[in-house]
């Protein structure tokens, strides 16, 4: 039987309740949201239980890792589905701050990442992204204080970055990367996943089955950029605008020539319509 969880919207708020925690020596598990909730994030939430005594999510649409040609002011905000869609796990808390309580009056810090933020992926395409995410998940975890946090391998470069900071800035928190959850003809789940129309979410499952395609082919040895090309021509041919189809060493995100450079990963962002969509395999 599910249980309702506490929601809070105050820092004060959260810490009187972590503290509580704490105090019975619970480990505690964050698992940060834009909401918008689907499957991908209850997978997220489950993986935490599993990880944890204690679990927050939080939904928090981060201003700050958006551009001005960008959605945020269309970005979804289903708080009440949102809650709903939590219900059935038993989560402990929700942390759902405003953009005032996140970014006070006067706020004029800034966190500039670099290393795998500025790789030529994501970072090329959206420079702002990084820095946005950088602060919001550095107050997030300073917030909460959790044991793990626990954020979805779809945003790859993301995940990366996260851990890069983690471990730069000496906070006592495991990163933990969970798998992508997908749709049944292989699309990965994201809340922007709303905004193609119906013709257009019958095209976006070719992005996955090219990436697998490529992957295999490099995987068996074939001239990456030769099979790197042909994946390119046949997004594109299905109607995607293709911003990257790039083979990267799977920890770094530095550039690889051979197979032999190291664990490999095949990422991809593509336009459909009005429609970003980014994904990422193994090689």
């Amino acid at each position: 039987m599910s249980r309702r969880s506490l929601v809070v919207h105050t820092v004060a708020a959260l810490r009187r309740t972590v503290a509580r925690w704490r105090k019975d020596e619970h480990t505690v598990a964050l698992v940060p949201t834009m909401g918008a909730l689907h499957d991908g994030h209850i997978s997220l939430v489950r993986l935490a239980q599993r990880r944890a005594r204690r679990v927050v999510v939080s939904i928090f649409v981060n201003p700050a890792q958006f551009a001005p040609n960008e959605d945020f002011a269309t970005y979804p905000r289903p708080f009440e589905a949102d809650l709903a869609a939590l219900a059935p796990t038993g989560i402990d808390l929700i942390w759902a701050p405003s953009v005032e309580s996140m970014y006070g009056p006067g706020f004029a810090t800034r966190i500039i990442p670099e290393g795998p933020a500025k790789v030529g992926l994501e970072d090329a395409f959206r420079p702002q992204f990084f820095a946005g995410v950088a602060i919001v998940v550095s107050k997030l975890l300073i917030q909460c204080a959790p044991d793990i946090a626990v954020f979805g391998e779809k945003d790859y470069q993301q995940l990366k970055v996260i851990t890069r900071l983690a471990t730069d800035l000496d906070l006592p928190i495991k990163v933990v990367g969970a798998p992508t959850v997908r749709e049944p003809d292989g699309l990965a789940m994201s809340s922007r996943n709303g905004y193609l129309s119906g013709a257009e979410r019958a095209q976006a499952a070719t992005l996955y089955r090219v990436l697998r395609k490529t992957a295999a082919a490099i995987a068996g040895g074939e001239n990456i950029a030769r099979v790197i090309d042909e994946g390119s021509g046949e997004i594109e041919a299905a109607g995607f605008q293709l911003d990257y189809l790039e083979v990267r060493h799977a920890d770094t995100l530095h550039k690889v020539a051979t197979t032999a450079d190291g664990p490999l990963r095949l990422l991809v962002a593509a336009r459909l319509g009005r429609t970003r969509l980014i994904d990422n395999v193994a090689v």
